[in-house]
């Protein structure tokens, strides 16, 4: 009866991950990133040694770390920053919902990374051929970065 209820947590937990795979494919084999609401796993695995990043409240750290010291960056829902930081010589990129730009810009000739229909692609671009990666749910914008 435990065996039954475990399986099913993990089966229920591993149905609501969302992946990341690369370029324009949604096969299994083509998953480079697994994201289970708080940690970003190496390819397909959820094991606590394939964890690179912790996303939690606002914050991305290394690793399994939730330590002030192991922060990566911050995320205000409009600018990644730096660490720890929220001062505005520490962005590092903006966020307007469609568009990722380098620095605190939001000039067209900053843009980075586009992200639309679970696709990012390259700049501003929406061709097919400029897919970077698919995702098919939920993925906090400082995660995307760190990998693309």
């Amino acid at each position: 009866m435990v065996a039954v209820a475990v399986l099913l947590l993990t089966t229920c937990s591993l149905a609501q991950a969302a992946y990341i795979y690369r370029g324009n494919s949604t096969y299994s084999s083509d998953i480079l990133y697994t994201y289970d609401g708080r940690y970003l796993y190496r390819g397909r695995s959820t094991y606590s040694s394939d964890i690179l990043y912790t996303y939690y409240r606002g914050h991305v750290y290394h690793g399994r770390s939730t330590y002030s010291s192991d922060i990566v960056c911050t995320w205000d829902l409009r600018y990644v920053y730096r660490g720890n930081s929220t001062y505005s010589s520490d962005i590092v990129c903006t966020w307007d919902g469609r568009y990722l730009y380098r620095g605190r810009s939001t000039y067209s000739s900053d843009i980075v990374y586009t992200y639309c229909n679970g696709h990012v692609y390259q700049g501003r671009s929406t061709y097919s051929s400029d897919i970077v990666c698919t995702t098919d749910g939920h993925i906090p914008i400082p995660l995307l970065m760190l990998i693309m």
